[in-house]
């Protein structure tokens, strides 16, 4: 079991002891701060729209929790941990590392945390070619102005823990995909940081360079630092003390439909909203309306008696792509998908749809 939680809905059970978390020998600070996430929202434009990757989202990690930010690609894993490091900013809510609203840093405070406070490892690694393993753990510490004795001696530690030992003098090029994310989880942690944050670590790694890669991040989850892990592999939970659900699902159950009455401009859903049933248009009209990023709208259609709609949602684990609102007097009837599914053998073959 794993404690999860989604944006939405949080709901937390108990989670099991995950391999490797009483054998760590990667050093990190006693005591830290908890992670407070308060209301975030993060919106952006694409192509005229707006879209809310992160809408409304409410999270505690305590110190020494190990999290899993779990979905699909385009879910907003990358932003939120963006928004974490102070990368970018969101649109509302708050961030805290214990009394530290990282969401109102500026100047100098700012600085501080990027450089002390919180540690990334990049999906692609991101380590400079030119560089061998220890210069490139050396890159952070070097910025911060450590002088070049100490910046090696501290590099050859790191890569010590993350047992490269016999690497310390090869470059990004000469290294296994796994040993090249050791560096750069060794570069993360050049300045004992109180959160690390790991963008799909394992995704260039084969199944054996994933579990020395995994066993590592499990390691630096304990009193004093917090480990946020975005990804879309489940097979990631075991290794999870809290998962966070960025994808929407639906329930797989059938239950019974529901028949809803709606009156004019009276609205269905919302864009950006989860989704769990398909409607069909009984009586009256439904338009399909997507909101532009000047708060704007642009209608995509208007539906009929008999036509159905977003099925997308819950088929595919997407927020709603635009809003649903009665044009008139209107009554629709919400199917769950495994009952859509029997009503409609084949949805594909009909014209009477919009995926909203």
């Amino acid at each position: 079991m794993d404690d999860r939680l989604t944006p939405d809905h949080p709901h937390t059970t108990s989670a099991q002891p995950a391999p490797g978390a009483a054998t760590s020998q990667v050093a990190r600070p006693a005591g830290g701060p908890d992670l407070v996430i308060s209301d975030l929202v993060i919106a952006y434009s694409s192509g005229g729209y707006e879209v809310r990757p992160i809408d409304g989202l409410d999270l505690r990690v305590e110190s020494g929790q190990l999290v899993l930010l779990l979905g699909a690609s385009g879910c907003g894993k990358t932003t939120l941990l963006s928004a974490m490091a102070s990368i970018l900013s969101p649109t509302a809510g708050s961030i805290h590392m214990g009394d530290v609203e990282i969401t109102g840093l500026r100047g100098r405070e700012l600085v501080d945390y990027r450089r002390h406070k919180v540690g990334v490892v990049f999906q692609s690694f991101n380590l400079v070619p030119s560089l061998t393993a220890s210069e490139n753990v050396q890159v952070p510490l070097r910025t911060a102005g450590v002088a070049g004795r100490q910046a090696r001696s501290r590099a050859e530690e790191l890569l010590r823990r993350v047992d490269l030992t016999d690497r310390l003098h090869h470059r990004p090029g000469d290294l296994s995909g796994g040993q090249a994310q050791r560096v750069a989880i060794a570069r993360a942690l050049a300045h004992d940081p109180q959160l690390v944050l790991a963008d799909e670590p394992t995704a260039h790694l084969d199944y054996i360079q994933v579990d020395g890669v995994l066993r590592l991040l499990r390691q630096l989850a304990a009193p004093g630092r917090i480990v946020v892990v975005a990804t879309h592999d489940e097979r990631l939970l075991p290794l999870a003390d809290r998962v966070v659900e960025l994808t929407p699902r639906a329930p797989e159950a059938s239950r019974p439909p529901q028949q809803l009455t709606l009156h004019p401009s009276e609205v269905l859903f919302s864009q950006g909203d989860p989704g769990d049933l398909v409607y069909v248009v009984n009586h009256g009209a439904v338009d399909i309306v997507r909101r532009r990023i000047d708060g704007s709208e642009e209608q995509l259609a208007q539906l009929g008696p008999g036509r159905y709609f977003g099925e997308l949602a819950p088929l595919f684990g997407l927020r709603r792509s635009a809003s649903a609102r009665a044009s008139t007097h209107s009554t629709v009837t919400g199917y769950s998908l495994v009952d859509f599914r029997a009503l409609h053998t084949h949805p594909a073959d009909s014209t009477s749809t919009h995926p909203a």
